[in-house]
């Protein structure tokens, strides 16, 4: 039996999973009769909610006389660190795009990947029953796209296949009608280049994921470079650089995968995927070998990060009433463990014991982080992100920079490019792809989009589409305007009255209702102006003889904006944190009292006239 090792990349909502999903139906993997939900492949339930993929995960086709061993990953770049481990387990990568969109900055993330590896590309022309679909504009930005990165000549004879996936059609020819996914497969299978097939060899694997089982504890996954496994064999856990002792285990369990399931199998050999339980300290990069050859692979480098935040222990009021896990010593083991699976995180201890610093790729890489301690009931706070900076050899600082792409209605453009001026965006390119968008792309501080995001939805009225990745470390951009609105700061403990935000709303956005509980120091909405406002949100209507509780008109609030973990981790500033629990997010003052702020205040200003003397 011939094997085959893939890996989906593409950029975001470009139809990776919903590929897949038609090709394990095409393929057989699933009975007649059986109830499959949509998507199958994103079996995380945040990559359900919020339709992305975020961990990288393996499955398997039978097509005809050949195993097609596929893995789907993230398509969004602060999951790179999935990516690049990944794409050292296969042969080949089906490179997806959109047919309108063309390639996005996340295209060409995770395609430089695979191109530096030397993985054999396919690629893969998707949506082309798409309004405004133009598949032959694509392919040849495809191509451009290929020639910038400096794609050999046999890559650049990549095959085209044009397909839909959500109707399970593919052709490799416009003029012919597509009609199943049988050209995608043929195309695979002539093109994407079998492992390596040294069985013969002592055994040699590179562990490329973790999973975690109650009953077997840690288990590697990986593809076998050299060799045969069998279960109960001896063999050798080597780290990259020898920097510890070779440990020896013996295998106790053996997986292979067919369709989604994982299927335990007694023997494995050179080119197969497998998932393999026996040592207690696996992690990923380490090599698993035959004891009598302690070879150790190379070990998988993954981009340092560019943002930071802090976890703090929750000390406000409400600490300890929604969540089950308060303490430093949980919080603290729940991250650390999160570095076994997370190769794109660090973590590290503070002056305190009660705050780590927590670094990764992006927002959206530590606000899943977030989500998912929350979901297990952590309760927490957050401080704001900030940029990584660095230091080149002629002592100049520097700071990441991202770049990134805008699809905008022409009517809105305007505001868009205004607005991005003053935090030091630099435009790279404009076109118009056509259906009255225009596309921007540019050179932005990563320090310089935050808080843009929501502010870019109010101007583009909803319909604008922003997309941005890690480009590259630049010179120390300058100073950066902040928020140019205040908050309004509850200063009394209680209860949320009604009476009290109908006089407010009318100068402020709320993020609060009527009976939310409230202390002082807690952020209750935004003023419509500069500063920061003290306000009572508890205050009730006083009674008297002359008249009752409901003599005046009618209360009306409106609705107040809701506050995400992405949305707050943009809009706090740095002397505000965010309060995270099983159940509320809340966002407060670093110093709850009124009379403390003054006081710094006070003090930071007296700093300053001493300074400017």
């Amino acid at each position: 039996m011939e094997i085959r090792n893939v890996a989906i990349i593409a950029h975001v909502d470009h139809g990776k999973t919903t590929l897949v999903d038609k090709m394990l139906r095409q393929a057989g993997a699933f009975r007649e009769n059986q109830v499959v939900e949509e998507r199958v492949m994103d079996s995380n339930p945040l990559e359900k909610e919020r339709g992305i993929t975020i961990l990288a995960k393996n499955t398997s086709i039978r097509w005809k006389d050949t195993k097609i061993n596929i893995v789907d990953t993230p398509g969004h770049a602060d999951f790179g660190g999935e990516v690049e481990r990944i794409l050292r387990m296969v042969d080949g990568v089906l490179l997806v795009v959109d047919a309108f969109d063309g390639p996005m900055p996340q295209t060409r993330f995770v395609l430089r990947k695979a191109l530096e590896l030397g993985r054999t590309p396919i690629i893969v022309i998707n949506k082309i029953d798409r309004p405004g679909a133009d598949p032959l504009r694509v392919h040849d930005e495809v191509l451009s796209l290929f020639i910038e990165l400096e794609a050999t000549e046999e890559q650049l004879d990549s095959p085209v296949v044009y397909c839909s996936a959500k109707n399970g059609i593919s052709t490799l020819d416009l003029d012919q009608e597509a009609v199943d996914f049988e050209p995608l497969f043929e195309t695979i299978v002539k093109t994407v280049p079998p492992p390596p097939t040294d069985k013969d060899g002592p055994f040699q694997m590179l562990v490329s994921t973790i999973d975690y089982s109650a009953y077997l504890g840690r288990m590697a996954i990986g593809r076998i470079e050299r060799g045969t496994v069998h279960m109960g064999d001896s063999i050798t856990l080597v780290t990259p650089d020898n920097s510890a002792a070779p440990v020896r285990g013996r295998v106790t369990k053996l997986y292979g995968y067919e369709g989604l399931e994982r299927v335990e199998i007694q023997e494995a050999s050179a080119g197969e995927i497998v998932l393999l339980a026996g040592f207690e300290n696996v992690d990923i990069g380490t090599t698993l070998t035959d004891p009598n050859t302690p070879d150790a692979l190379e070990g998988i480098s993954v981009e340092e990060p560019t943002i930071s935040v802090d976890f703090v222990v929750n000390n406000s009021p409400f600490a300890g009433k929604e969540g089950r896990f308060v303490t430093s010593r949980q919080i603290r083991e729940r991250l650390y463990k999160e570095l076994e699976r997370n190769v794109a995180l660090r973590v590290e201890d503070s002056d305190t014991t009660d705050a780590w610093s927590v670094s990764g790729r992006g927002e959206l890489h530590l606000s899943i982080l977030m989500e998912t301690m929350r979901r297990e009931g952590f309760e927490f706070q957050v401080s704001r992100p900030r940029v990584i900076t660095r230091i080149d050899d002629n002592g100049q600082k520097l700071e990441p920079f991202e770049e990134l792409a805008i699809d905008v209605p022409e009517d809105y453009l305007g505001v868009v490019i205004e607005k991005l001026g003053p935090r030091k965006a630099e435009m790279i390119e404009m076109k118009n792809p056509g259906q009255g968008l225009v596309r921007l792309l540019y050179r932005v501080p990563a320090r310089g989009l935050f808080g843009y995001r929501s502010e870019f939805l109010t101007d583009t009225r909803g319909t604008g589409i922003m997309h941005h990745r890690f480009l590259e470390y630049g010179p120390w951009a300058g100073p950066l305007s902040g928020r140019s609105r205040g908050v309004l700061v509850s200063m009394e403990n209680g209860t949320i009255i009604a009476f009290a935000l109908f006089s407010l709303q009318e100068r402020s956005t709320l993020f609060v209702t009527p009976g939310d509980a409230v202390y002082e120091g807690m952020l209750i909405g935004e003023n419509s102006r500069p500063g920061d406002m003290d306000v009572n949100p508890c205050k009730e209507k006083k009674l008297t003889n002359m008249r009752s509780k409901g003599a005046d008109e009618a209360i009306v609030l409106e609705p107040p904006r809701q506050i995400t973990l992405e949305s707050a981790l943009e809009y706090i500033e740095d002397d505000e944190l965010i309060e995270v629990t099983p159940q509320s997010i809340r966002l407060r003052k670093r110093m709850l009292a009124a009379s403390d702020r003054k006081r710094v205040t006070r003090e930071v200003k007296r700093e300053r006239d001493r300074a400017s003397a």
